[in-house]
């Protein structure tokens, strides 16, 4: 197979398999194996090993070792141990892109974003835009990392939010069901304007506090789902929550 080729096949068959996992198509518990999963998506084995154990290193997935893989089950407090994780990750992100500086193009794409989310969040609890709001905040986070110019921080926070779970916008289906939830849109949206006006005016301790008080609500949301209904958790693709 040539190098490109055998690079495009690699890719795909990440990409395809991430898809299989975090859509609960296949679903936490259950074995995989190269073979099988080859023939269900078309791919060849190569590419298919190489998938499995880039999903084992990002958390998706755990070795057996008899053999295989499966896809991990995730307790409470994995959950909430990752969304602290994409706090510290962001507010380092923060503070370096206000320690660092920021050129005035790249303010200007943020404000763009968070100016789009506050016409979102101006509708109200009753009528906000589940699809908009959960577009404009995923650009909102991955712009906020791109600010620190640091690849590395880019990628650990890429791969920390890979996890069904830790994403920006990982638990918002489950929560726009509370009327309750939906109304602290109105903090958050805060956080995200404070957050870079802190760095457009290079208050790094300020920024960086900003954002991990940012993933607490975050937090914070997601025990007061799991007091009042954990079946909405069901609504997350992907995740099997277990005891712990």
């Amino acid at each position: 197979m040539e190098p490109r080729k055998g690079k495009r096949q690699s890719l795909k068959a990440l990409l395809e398999l991430r898809d299989l996992v975090l859509s609960g198509a296949l679903p936490a518990g259950e074995r995989l194996y190269e073979v099988s999963i080859s023939q269900r998506i078309g791919i060849s084995r190569t590419p298919v090993r190489e998938a499995l154990a880039m999903l084992a290193q990002e958390g998706l997935l755990e070795r057996v070792p008899s053999g295989g893989f499966t896809v991990r089950t995730f307790s409470f407090q994995d959950v909430i141990d990752s969304i602290e994780l994409r706090g510290v990750l962001e507010g380092t992100a923060a503070r370096l892109a206000a320690e660092r500086g920021v050129d005035a193009a790249r303010l200007d794409e943020i404000y763009a974003i968070v100016d789009a989310l506050d016409d979102v969040v101006k509708a109200g609890a009753q009528a906000l835009n589940f699809a908009l709001y959960t577009d404009l905040n995923g650009k909102f986070h991955t712009c906020l990392a791109g600010l620190s110019g640091s690849e590395i921080i880019q990628g650990e926070v890429a791969r920390a939010v890979r996890l069904p779970f830790a994403s920006p916008s990982a638990f918002l289906d489950a929560q726009f069901s509370l009327l309750e939830i939906r109304q602290t849109l109105i903090s958050a949206q805060a956080q995200h304007r404070d957050m870079i006006d802190a760095i457009a005016g290079r208050e790094g301790a300020r920024a960086e506090h900003i954002a991990r008080e940012h993933a607490r609500l975050a937090r914070k949301n997601l025990e007061y789902v799991m007091k009042h209904d954990p079946s909405l958790m069901e609504k997350v693709p992907g995740l099997k929550l277990v005891a712990g």
